[in-house]
């Protein structure tokens, strides 16, 4: 698939490389500007306010450097019971976080910011998602964290890769959102400023 540069540039806010992958499959030609924002939860903030905040203040950072162009942030928290989940800072994190979730349901929740530099105009979401996991054992757990490694990953978990053999139930509206780029919330923000991602022209 040829690649479609829109007028204004898109650029995406984010270190990860999973939402460029995700952005990638929509077919436009986008640049990838690190956001550099503090991820720090603010106290008495639940998960979803969380998400959305650091999907906003992502696109805020890197739109406040660029005169023309559409920016992209996006978040993704995880809840099990009262627990907010992130990124593990390390192997016994990781251990620590997947062993919380066997057996449970893991509440996902994607923030998603789309900010036109040149307007102002914002544009948000928060896209819920739930995955079931299986029961799991220690040994089940390190295995999966050796063949996998989704250390850089909300919750430890690799979803669209043998993450899913850690699961045994999904439910929720977009499945990009579950990877950390809802691309059917995006779309539609896009052609809300004028961008048909299915237009060549």
């Amino acid at each position: 698939m040829s690649k479609f540069k829109p007028d204004p540039p898109l650029i995406l806010a984010s270190t990860s490389p999973f939402r460029r992958e995700l952005l990638a499959r929509l077919g436009l030609e986008f640049e990838v500007i690190p956001p550099g924002v503090d991820e720090t939860a603010l106290s008495g903030e639940d998960a979803r306010e969380l998400a959305l905040r650091l999907s906003k203040d992502k696109a805020d950072s890197v739109a406040a450097t660029i005169k023309k162009g559409l920016v992209i942030g996006s978040d993704q928290v995880a809840l099990v019971g009262t627990e907010i989940l992130g990124k593990p800072v390390d192997r016994e994190d990781a251990i620590r976080q997947l062993t919380k979730s066997s057996g449970k349901e893991m509440h996902l929740y994607t923030g998603l910011t789309l900010v036109n530099a040149a307007s102002g105009r914002t544009q948000q979401d928060v896209i819920s998602y739930s995955v079931k996991y299986r029961d799991l054992t220690r040994d089940q757990v390190e295995q999966y964290l050796e063949l996998d490694a989704p250390f850089g990953c909300c919750g430890s978990l690799r979803a669209e890769s043998l993450g899913i053999a850690l699961l045994r139930e999904l439910s929720g509206p977009d499945p990009s959102a579950l990877i950390g780029l809802p691309l059917i919330s995006l779309v539609e923000m896009l052609n809300r400023e004028g961008l048909d991602v299915l237009a060549r022209s």
